[in-house]
């Protein structure tokens, strides 16, 4: 029962307690009176009794998933709401169908099912900064369910997100992004949002929101996917400053964050080694992966040391390097981790060589503005064929 009015004593029936409570019905105690009345409303002929019948089904449903079961039915009228009604109650029913389906896949999938999509998708398009936001808030809702995935897709949505990625407000890029991210694990959906060439408005946003934020998780979710292919690889690559910002999550971001920023960068070398160890050495990512292999969840532990070990290797014999380069530095942290023989010691020494190698990694951010390879990690017997801006 939701927190009624008039709690009974430790003496007084159910049936008594749910008699006193205005909230409920006396013949049906476990319905509210609040949503009986929205859905009657909601079903009236005057449009202004739909319009505040959406608007508290919107409030009831904020944060009860109870109540998102119980209004369920809601589904079809504020359906129906969008395809048909005014301007007026357009945008009333779409915020009642967004509290819908936050976490209840049944009212995701009843929401396509009942039409929303064609509305949904002409609001996309629309001037209307409100209501363009609402439907792109919409679609990321809709978009985390696997059966709606193809739909969306096939319903024209992936062109019409990254055109709210190039010139969207604040709010609806990084809610296009997360519906992208959500579309993109269906390998059908990627080819699609490839051929979109999202990448530079990707990079964009990923500069200017906050690294901690869930923004820069799902744009990093986003690029490691797109980088698994060839034009994307390109694409990350080409963008001025589109490695940095993959680096700069990696070093600042969430704990998922990372694990998605060192994932696309060990995605890269691992496909080609030769092309892309230089420009991702070029933006000193070497502190941040050391220390990823300390504080990173297990996965990103796996991953940095993997792609440590990927930009170290070189064709010149060990005696041939200076011992204290960074290069040196990472292969004696990697043996030692890579060993059974006192863990603990070589975590705490990790730690350290942390802040030896940030301090080294000064010199990288002087080389980026004229261009050209660090010196203590040699490259040889491959060139680079990525162009630089």
């Amino acid at each position: 029962m939701d927190s009624p009015h008039f709690p009974s004593s430790p003496s007084s029936s159910s049936s008594s307690s749910s008699e006193r409570d205005p909230t409920f019905e006396p013949d049906e105690p476990r319905t509210p009176l609040a949503v009986r009345r929205a859905l009657q409303f909601l079903n009236s002929d005057e449009p202004q009794m739909r319009i505040q019948a959406a608007r508290d089904i919107r409030r009831l449903t904020k944060t009860s998933h109870r109540c998102r079961r119980l209004l369920s039915e809601a589904v079809g009228p504020l359906v129906s709401m969008l395809r048909f009604d005014s301007a007026e109650s357009q945008e009333p029913a779409l915020l009642a169908l967004l509290n819908l389906a936050v976490k209840d896949e049944k009212n995701k999938i009843n929401i396509v099912e009942a039409g929303a999509l064609e509305p949904i998708i002409k609001f996309l398009k629309s001037e209307d900064i409100n209501l363009q936001e609402s439907a792109t808030a919409a679609l990321l809702t809709l978009s985390a369910s696997s059966t709606n995935k193809p739909i969306i897709s096939a319903c024209g949505a992936i062109p019409l997100l990254v055109e709210i990625l190039k010139d969207g407000s604040p709010q609806a890029k990084a809610d296009a992004v997360t519906a992208l991210s959500n579309l993109s694990t269906r390998p059908d959906n990627l080819s699609i949002i490839l051929d979109t060439n999202p990448t530079r408005f990707i990079v964009d946003i990923l500069k200017a929101c906050k690294k901690s934020s869930k923004t820069a998780e799902k744009c990093c979710a986003l690029i490691e996917s797109l980088v698994d292919h060839d034009e994307g690889r390109t694409a990350l690559t080409c963008e001025e400053g589109g490695v940095l910002a993959v680096v700069e999550v990696l070093e600042s971001g969430t704990l998922q964050s990372r694990e998605h920023a060192v994932g696309a960068l060990l995605t890269m070398c691992n496909i080609d080694r030769c092309k892309y160890r230089e420009p991702i050495l070029r933006e000193g990512v070497i502190p941040g992966l050391l220390e990823l292999t300390v504080q990173g969840t297990p996965k990103s532990q796996t991953k940095a040391r993997t792609l440590l070990q990927l930009l170290r290797e070189s064709p010149y014999p060990r005696s041939e390097i200076q011992p204290d380069t960074l290069e040196n530095i990472v292969c004696n942290i990697i043996s030692q981790i890579d060993g059974d023989d006192q863990p603990g010691k070589a975590k705490k020494m990790l730690a350290e060589m942390v802040q030896v190698s940030m301090e080294q990694s000064l010199r990288h951010l002087q080389q980026r503005a004229i261009v050209c390879t660090p010196s203590d990690l040699p490259i040889a017997g491959c060139v680079s064929q990525v162009p630089f801006k």
